[in-house]
């Protein structure tokens, strides 16, 4: 047995509300859990970007994170991913550097695109220019946190010039530079099992978050895509770089809990990504296939339930959480996903099982520190 770090703990909140429930409570349920993930000792908590719609319904995660870093002293927080094709590079980096400063340091950063149909279609962004919108403000951001003036950078979707009108004796002319030095954490979110944005992300040093209904198949397949990137550029992948997010649901007993993640909010969550991505993803269902051959007919809600969601009692998640690290390797983060508190206090309970009876056994069994 050897002495390896505690897996990190992470909240995902995409989030997925119940439409009918009033847009204050789900921000005030989404802020009960930001605290009470602190108080359970989570490390990070994430938060998504959507702007037209109403099942996923926070507009401006730095604006909803930054009212979780006055309620909290430990945990860090991160937008995943900042919806980077909606907006200037410059908008970007000023106020990611700004919520550094707020947080003395508690930033982790998720650059990607967006995925809302009808996002794309009011910003004017074309699903075929994403990748490149995306790469290109990457690097404008990174210059830009290095605070070096004149800049002008010309780029095929934005500009950044800063350079005719700078008085530096009245202080106008500045950029602001993140408190954490170069910069926060950045980590990319991951759905392909062998996409080139992973591969550039391992080539610089950024994290990964693996999708939470990909299958062990699938990561397995992004881990030797990321791992084989770094050390083409030089750099040897760490358990640290990748980020495994899951749905997992813990009850007092393992019936119990597989019959109450089906019918809840977990399983509503992942009929409705299915039903959605049917309807508006070029190739449907198809990424979250367990393998290329596997029948569109056979993606379905029970599929998930059996291959991929993980509930049940502490000793049976704990289980199933070591063999999905036997299947695929080491991880350095588990980020399960919230869903909507369609029944608060069985939500509540199960994260207190996951946080004082799962995590420390399987830590415990994998010779953690």
């Amino acid at each position: 047995m050897s002495n390896v770090p505690p897996l990190r703990l992470g909240m995902f909140v995409m989030p997925i509300h119940d439409p009918d429930k009033p847009l204050a409570q789900c921000i005030d349920e989404d802020l009960e859990l930001a605290g009470t993930c602190e108080t359970l000792g989570f490390d990070d908590f994430w938060v998504g970007e959507h702007h037209s719609s109403s099942v996923e319904n926070i507009v401006m995660p730095e604006l909803f994170l930054a009212k979780v870093l006055g309620m909290t002293e430990r945990i860090r927080v991160g937008p995943a991913p900042v919806c980077l094709q909606y907006h200037h590079p410059m908008h970007v980096a000023g106020r990611l550097a700004f919520l550094d400063h707020m947080s003395h340091g508690r930033l982790n950063v998720c650059f990607g695109p967006g995925a809302i149909p009808t996002d794309m279609e009011v910003f004017g962004a074309h699903p075929s220019e994403m990748g490149a919108r995306v790469a290109e403000s990457i690097d404008m951001i990174l210059r830009l946190w290095e605070g070096e003036l004149p800049i002008d950078i010309e780029g095929q979707f934005w500009n950044v010039c800063m350079k005719d009108n700078i008085h530096a004796e009245f202080g106008v002319g500045h950029l602001h530079k993140p408190f954490q030095q170069p910069h926060p954490p950045i980590y990319v979110p991951s759905i392909s099992r062998a996409s080139v944005g992973l591969q550039k992300a391992a080539a610089r040093g950024f994290r990964f978050i693996s999708h939470h209904m990909l299958h062990a198949d699938a990561l397995k397949e992004q881990w030797q895509t990321y791992s084989d990137a770094a050390e083409t550029a030089g750099r040897t992948a760490v358990p640290s770089d990748w980020s495994v997010a899951r749905n997992v649901f813990v009850a007092d007993s393992t019936d119990e809990a597989k019959r109450l993640a089906k019918g809840n909010s977990l399983g509503s969550c992942i009929q409705y990504i299915l039903d959605l991505t049917s309807a508006t993803a070029p190739h449907g269902v198809a990424m979250w296939k367990r393998d290329p051959e596997q029948a569109d007919s056979d993606c379905t809600l029970d599929y998930f339930m059996d291959d991929v969601v993980i509930a049940g009692d502490p000793e049976h998640v704990t289980s199933e959480l070591l063999q999905l690290r036997e299947e695929i390797g080491p991880f350095g983060s588990l980020v399960l996903t919230a869903h909507d508190w369609d029944d608060r206090d069985r939500w509540v309970h199960s994260l207190e099982l996951f946080a004082r009876e799962v995590m420390p056994a399987f830590n415990n069994a994998n010779g953690a520190i």
